[in-house]
């Protein structure tokens, strides 16, 4: 069963999911959702996940429930929250899955503090700082969403994000990311994408880490290229990579069958009860 709580960290209110574990000091998987999405996205993964295993699912800062604060925002910032509430819920053995902005989150999390985390799942993500021309492209997302053009945003956005396939037979999933997208306050999605246009690679920090490492990819990714995910597989340490057929940007939503199975498969090989 998944249960909706909340909390405060870093003078935010922090909304998450949980699938809780009978176990006394059970894993916990922490789940990092994308730009511009909230923890719903997450909850096939979630109720997936095995009796041993704890999970949860956050909204990250001004996405979904959570509060905004202020939103002079970073990827570092959303970092520091991740930690903050990680601590404060007292997770011990902790595994970080993030697709997308959250697997930026989750690298600079690890980088910070590489020894709160036990492993690492990274999904539709890449290692590297956004080159000049997406930088550019960012700014002029910002600049459509300030002039009122929020939904010709989400409209074209949905466009990139799934497969064709997805969008042939999964109209809930679409409709789904349609929702949150036009529910997050335009100075949010400006925010995050200011904040991701001046991120800082972590690919020095994950050549050199010895955490678990899963990559995955949506097989039709328009956003995230099979180079991109090819690059950081190869400048990782112990590390596997996976293709998801059949799905885009969000293989968690579109192939969850095969994604929670690549998910499964890597906790059992590293974390066996």
């Amino acid at each position: 069963m998944v249960e909706t709580h909340q909390t405060r960290v870093n003078n935010i209110t922090v909304s998450y999911l949980l699938k809780p574990s009978e176990e006394p000091d059970p894993l916990t998987l922490v789940f990092i959702h994308g730009f511009p999405f909230d923890s719903t996205i997450w909850l096939s993964q979630l109720k997936s996940l095995s009796d041993n295993v704890q999970g949860i699912a956050y909204d990250v800062r001004g996405f979904g429930n959570t509060s905004a604060g202020h939103t002079f925002y970073s990827i570092d910032l959303f970092a520091r929250d991740l930690l903050t509430f990680v601590d404060h819920m007292s997770t011990g053995r902790t595994v970080l899955c993030g697709i997308s902005m959250g697997g930026y989150i989750a690298l600079r999390a690890a980088e910070i503090n590489p020894a709160r985390f036990s492993a690492l799942v990274l999904s539709d993500t890449n290692a590297q700082a956004d080159t000049d021309t997406g930088k550019l492209k960012r700014f002029e997302t910002i600049e459509q969403v300030m002039a009122g053009g929020k939904e010709e945003f989400c409209t074209n956005f949905l466009k990139n994000l799934f497969s064709e396939h997805t969008f042939d037979t999964n109209r809930n999933a679409v409709e789904l990311i349609e929702r949150i997208i036009l529910r997050t306050p335009g100075s949010v999605i400006c925010s995050a994408q200011l904040a991701l246009a001046s991120r800082t690679s972590t690919m020095e920090f994950l050549s050199s880490s010895s955490l678990p490492l899963l990559i995955l990819r949506g097989q039709e990714d328009k956003l995230m290229t099979a180079e991109q995910a090819a690059e950081l597989a190869s400048g990782a340490g112990p590390s596997e990579y996976f293709e998801i057929p059949g799905a885009g940007h969000l293989p968690n939503l579109e192939n969850p069958e095969v994604f929670n199975q690549l998910l499964s498969s890597f906790l059992n090989k590293h974390f066996p009860v």
